[in-house]
């Protein structure tokens, strides 16, 4: 089966953070708070998978309350902070949404990320991953983490699924509504 046809597939794109919404840079403030930086770009893209009607997800080994905030100001449904075992959450969330594993798209980094990548329906790596993901991944990003590489994943899988039109025509009409509040 080709990329296309798995990306057709997709009801669910769940994501890793550090490395991969990331950069994977840290900025350690003195009190010991930690700082991350996230592309907009990757936002939107998130947004636009929003208008076509997938839902989206978050499985990071790290915690962060400006994550939270960030999750739930993009609206993603499923967050799952400080997880190790990252293929035992992708079994939670697949039950929970009533899914298989051919109908979710992971994007990750990472070696912690392996499991769920040999997993799922179709696998994305950003640009910049570990050689080993890339090797089990469907899809690598001309971008690399935090630089855009999670819009490129959404709008593949959005033009294999024929809903680009469609969410760009919705994300104008949200643009539209919004200016005029």
């Amino acid at each position: 089966m080709n990329e296309k046809d798995r990306a057709r597939k997709i009801k669910m794109i769940i994501m890793d953070v550090d490395g991969t919404l990331t950069d994977g840079s840290l900025l350690i403030l003195p009190d010991g708070e930690e700082l991350k930086s996230y592309n907009v770009k990757d936002g939107a893209g998130i947004l636009l998978a929003h208008l076509a009607g997938l839902s989206t997800g978050i499985i990071t080994g790290k915690t962060s309350k400006a994550l939270e905030k960030r999750a739930e100001k993009l609206k993603i449904s499923d967050l799952y902070q400080g997880i190790l075992n990252k293929i035992e959450v992708l079994s939670e969330i697949l039950d929970k949404n009533e899914l298989k594993p051919e109908q979710i798209a992971y994007i990750g980094d990472d070696l912690g990320d392996l499991e769920v990548i040999k997993t799922v329906g179709f696998a994305g790596a950003v640009a910049d991953a570990h050689p080993e993901i890339k090797k089990h991944s469907h899809f690598i990003c001309s971008k690399t983490g935090g630089k855009g590489a999670v819009r490129e994943f959404i709008e593949f899988i959005l033009e294999a699924q024929d809903k680009w039109q469609t969410v760009k025509s919705g994300f104008k009409d949200l643009i539209d509504r919004r200016e005029r509040l």
